[in-house]
């Protein structure tokens, strides 16, 4: 499992990436139900289906432009779904997975292909009105990567227009309220970390100019893209990252931000053009046109079975190499045989704009290029829109759903904004977050030169591109360092939060970029030229920190529901190893043969339901890693009756779990191994808090564990009430009688490890009371009294208290009981270390009741 910091491979030694932007104290707030960040087709959807659920619920819509300026309208392609009979779920889930090179989440996929079309509908009843035939049906088209005629399209290229002015209209019929021109600064966290609002500042005049508080129970990011963060591009203006910068900063996690996906063809508009460029949408080459070289050659025919239709990533590249072999900035889109009559009805929009650059597409092609277009990773979440975050949602292209994998299949965007944003309204209504107060952060503050935008953009385009290497990548890595410096200090504006957040995300962007090395999607790289599933079929997830950005890989799978993920993470364990022990234990159960009683016994296909319960008092601890168990091998339904770290009786239910009763009986041995062990572990470490309770001491564990389960024995132990101790010896330095042996003396350890890592904290274990003064003398930061009798640790801790005035940590171990455990707490010291807790302690007797 790689989890490690960008700094290993980029150092950073300037300024760490601010956790909160520099911004004046909010000067007004108001409150809401919900907030919701961003007025495309994802925000909107929200907040209109929230109103039909809970009619007289508060809803806040903040937008950075007008309402109807967000990146929706500049949709041109139309909406992929299922709509004609002779079309299926399946097939547009294939198209789907093939496009996202390995990494999409089928279950994610399945929830988008099978409630896409009834969201479409729901659409049109909103009032969005698409092309149709003569006949009255919907106009459907192809683009590239689909194998059907599935995609939606109103005026003919101005889809996305058309989505916004229903979306609008049926916004302005209602109650939603509406706050324009705001600029989403930061989100409010409650004392436990809930989502509880954000700050923004609204641009212009009016009641609420500058910066005020939104306080709300739900917060919804849908900020679109992040595609001003390079030169040139489709995304508009105000695309700055916003959201993925304040998740960020808000400590969210943040998933495959290098998958970024490059429309293309774009309307080349000549040298040194930036900014917002012209779409020249695929569906273009979905009625027929064809990309041609400098020559009027083809080159799409033979690179893939679609030619011209292959997915984005795929013509993108070819595009690159193409201009790369003939020296040339462009190449060329022809549609010269639609005619101009096709050209004004089925593309008005797109025919109009080549026009006013002085180009006729009815009598000559069209110079097109690739331009960043699309963030395929963002703001992780599960199938209804939660984030890492509680209470903080994100849906459209500013989340991370796991649809869209390394490459977003084309005209899926809109589709996914219309069913994840549906999800998310009734997932609040569902819940009710209920957040507490928004507490002040504590993280620094600060800004960056506004002055250094046009610098990231045009590093970003040079060297994080559609083509890439470690050499591009990490030249960019250090001029976006550099970038962090400034001469003077940054006023705290509009411009300045902008370029923080270009800044921020791109480091991330590039980060994530030059550690995959390998080839997929919309990621390629020139030095790792092939897709490599033995060692990255998986994300790359980030989180930001005081120290910069430190990022995680996840192997991929479709096993773990992303709620149990996120459930294992807040409770601080990794789930990708989590899922490897599941694998592991599965595959020493089942062999090859797989469970033969279950197979002779069990018809296939019989289904019932079975209840985890205790037969013995304790504390529980393990029951999302047993419900993982059972959902990887197939329970539909799993209903929780008790939470880790909850004291249980015997006789009581802990979970029902709901499936095929072959898949429950063949999980039942993994997950109650699991359950029962990490349920002893608590309820032991229990029994020795319970023992020590009243007196300032605390029950820790050692490093005596079991193999390959430190991580959930010492979760375990948290559950109990217990603390750890380091998890690794890498953590700290424990110098013991062994090292002093091999070092000369007590002092020359010391000075030996403070030579090496002078960072890490140092701590000694003693075993006679004349080595304590020695090694007070050093400075040690922790002293373990290894086997003291319970007169030497009294002494031990008058000495040292009196001496270091509280600064050293004391803990007794060795030779503990249950028993003596109130009188060694007494003494004083801060800890009684129990390596029985996680080697040997007794397993609690839990077992599967199947229901008749």
């Amino acid at each position: 499992m790689l989890t490690k910091s960008l700094r290993e491979e980029i150092p950073m030694s300037a300024p760490a990436i601010p956790l909160r932007l520099t911004a004046p104290a909010p000067g007004w707030s108001v409150e809401a139900d919900v907030v919701v960040v961003g007025s495309g087709v994802a925000g909107l959807t929200v907040a209109l289906r929230y109103a039909e659920l809970a009619p007289a619920a508060k809803i806040l819509v903040v937008t950075k432009d007008v309402l109807s300026a967000g990146s929706t309208r500049w949709a041109q392609g139309g909406i992929a779904a299922v709509l004609d009979p002779r079309d299926t779920s399946d097939e547009h889930l294939n198209d789907t997975l093939l496009a996202g090179v390995g990494l999409c989440d089928a279950r994610a996929v399945r929830t988008l292909v099978t409630e896409g079309p009834g969201a479409v509908r729901r659409l049109m009843e909103r009032g969005a009105r698409f092309d149709r035939a003569p006949d009255g049906e919907l106009q459907l088209t192809r683009e590239g990567g689909h194998r059907r005629r599935r995609i939606v399209h109103a005026g003919g290229d101005a889809t996305g227009a058309e989505v916004q002015r229903a979306l609008v209209e049926a916004v302005r019929a209602g109650s939603i309220e509406v706050i324009e021109h705001a600029l989403v600064l930061d989100l409010l966290k409650d004392a436990e970390g809930r989502a509880a609002g954000v700050t923004l500042h609204v641009m212009g005049e009016g009641a609420r100019d500058g910066v005020g508080a939104v306080r709300a129970r739900a917060v919804v990011l849908s900020t679109g893209g992040m595609g001003q963060v390079y030169a040139a591009t489709t995304n508009p203006a105000v695309s700055t990252g916003d959201g993925v910068a304040l998740a960020l900063r808000a400590g969210a996690v943040v998933r495959d931000l290098e998958f970024v996906q490059f429309h293309p063809t774009v309307l080349r508009l000549g040298e040194g053009s930036t900014g917002q460029q012209p779409l020249i949408s695929e569906a273009v080459r979905g009625e027929g046109a064809f990309l041609v070289d400098h020559a009027g050659e083809r080159f799409m025919a033979g690179v893939h079975e679609l030619a011209d239709l292959a997915p984005r990533d795929v013509v993108a590249k070819t595009i690159m190499r193409t201009m790369r072999e003939s020296g040339r900035d462009h190449v060329y889109l022809d549609g010269r045989h639609f005619g101009r009559e096709k050209w004004e009805s089925r593309f008005p929009t797109i025919y109009a704009v080549c026009r006013e650059h002085g180009i006729d597409p009815a009598t000559e092609p069209i110079p097109v290029s690739p331009a960043a277009h699309y963030a395929s990773g963002g703001v992780r979440t599960d199938l209804s829109g939660r984030t890492s975050i509680d209470g903080l949602y994100a849906c459209g292209e500013v989340a991370c759903t796991g649809v869209h994998g390394a490459n977003r299949l084309a005209s899926n965007s809109l589709l996914e904004g219309l069913v994840f944003a549906e999800r998310i309204a009734e997932d609040i209504h569902r819940v009710r977050p209920e957040p507490g107060d928004p507490v002040e952060g504590q993280a620094e503050a600060g800004l960056v030169d506004p002055r250094i935008r046009a610098r990231i953009q045009a590093h970003m385009s040079m060297g994080v591109s559609v083509l890439r290497s470690r050499e591009s990548l990490l030249a960019t890595a250090k001029a976006l360092r550099d970038a962090r410096w400034t001469p003077v200090r940054v006023a705290a504006c509009t411009e300045s939060w902008e370029a923080t957040n270009l800044l921020t995300v791109a480091t991330v962007l590039t980060g994530a970029a030059a550690a995959r090395l390998e080839t997929r999607g919309s990621h390629w790289r020139e030095d790792f030229e092939t897709r490599d599933d033995n060692d990255w079929l998986g994300h790359l997830d980030v989180t930001l920190t005081e120290e910069g950005p430190r990022m995680t890989y996840t192997p991929h799978g479709d096993t773990m529901p992303a709620r149990l993920a996120q459930e294992l993470t807040a409770a601080g364990l990794d789930p990708a190893e989590v899922d490897a022990l599941i694998d592991r234990a599965l595959a020493e159960d089942l062999q090859e043969a797989g469970d033969v009683t279950s197979l002779a016994t069990i018809p296939e296909g019989q289904r019932a339901a079975g209840d985890v319960v205790a037969r013995k008092d304790g504390v529980v601890a393990g029951l999302a890693v047993a419900e993982a168990v059972f959902v990887r091998l197939g329970a539909a339904r799993t209903e929780r009756r008790a939470k880790d770290g909850e004291r249980v009786r015997a006789g009581d239910v802990l979970m029902t779990v709901e499936g095929p009763v072959r898949g429950v009986l063949t999980a039942e041995r993994t997950a109650l191994n699991l359950l029962t062990h990490l349920s002893g572990v608590a309820t032991l470490t229990g029994r020795w808090v319970e023992a020590i309770s009243g007196t300032q001491a605390r029950v820790r564990d050692s490093r005596k564990t079991l193999p390959g389960l430190r991580a959930l024995e010492k979760y375990a132990v948290r559950c109990g009430g217990g603390v750890n101790h380091r998890m690794s010896l890498s953590d700290a330095a424990l110098i013991k009688d062994n090292h002093v042996v091999a070092a000369g003396g007590v002092a020359e350890a010391f000075r030996a490890v403070r030579d090496r890592y002078p960072e890490l904290p140092i701590e000694v274990e003693i075993d006679r009371l004349d080595q304590l003064e020695p090694v007070l003398d050093q400075g040690a930061e922790e002293i373990l009294l290894d086997n003291f009798t319970i007169e030497d640790t009294a002494r031990a801790v008058h000495i040292a208290k009196n001496r270091a005035k509280n600064r050293v940590a004391l803990e007794a171990s060795g030779g503990l009981t249950l028993e003596s455990a109130r009188e060694v707490a007494e003494t004083g010291v801060d800890y009684l270390a129990v390596g029985a807790l996680t080697h040997s302690a007794p397993a609690l007797d839990i077992a599967l009741d199947l229901r008749g």
